[in-house]
């Protein structure tokens, strides 16, 4: 594999924490109607989320080979539980555009309990096995991490100035 081919292979995954991060900045500073706060939190959710575990799911469910190729590992009946719990994240992360703070800070603890264990999957099995294929590494350990994290600070932070702001009286 050249190293060009390897690093788009490898960079896929973190093309919807792109999207997600260049979707909230022009929003945001565009948009007088939302806090900028709640602007990136819907951009997480939807785009990092929501389509990067929709897409997970169309291509471990579609084209399972590819996918178990280019992750180095051999394709098993598993590959259709890997898609449908992508398709759970995906409805949580549709779900966390028009929920409260609480309620996606736990989305984004369940997005993490299955995106958390699959990195230390992904970074066993280079260490352990050698298995250095584009899917094993790279833009997936980034995609992995980063968007349960990102989310559960982004919730964590709304929460916080939710409870900072003064009541009002009705």
């Amino acid at each position: 594999m050249s190293t060009s081919q390897f690093i788009f292979e490898t960079s896929v995954p973190a093309l919807w924490l792109l999207i997600a991060v260049i979707g909230a900045s022009i929003h945001s500073a565009r948009s007088t109607k939302l806090p900028r706060l709640e602007i990136w939190q819907r951009w997480w959710a939807v785009a990092a989320l929501g389509c990067g575990s929709a897409w997970m799911t169309l291509s471990f469910l579609v084209i399972p080979d590819v996918m178990t190729t280019a992750i180095g590992f051999p394709q098993t009946p598993f590959v259709t539980e890997i898609a449908f719990a992508n398709l759970g994240l995906a409805i949580g992360g549709f779900r966390a555009v028009r929920a409260g703070a609480r309620e996606r800070i736990t989305i984004g603890l369940i997005a993490g309990m299955f995106l958390w264990g699959a990195t230390l999957g992904h970074v066993y099995q280079s260490l352990a096995h050698g298995n250095w294929e584009p899917g094993n590494t790279g833009g997936v350990l980034a995609y992995d991490v980063l968007i349960p994290a990102v989310m559960i600070i982004l919730a964590v932070r709304s929460r916080r100035l939710e409870s900072a702001a003064p009541a009002t009286v009705s």
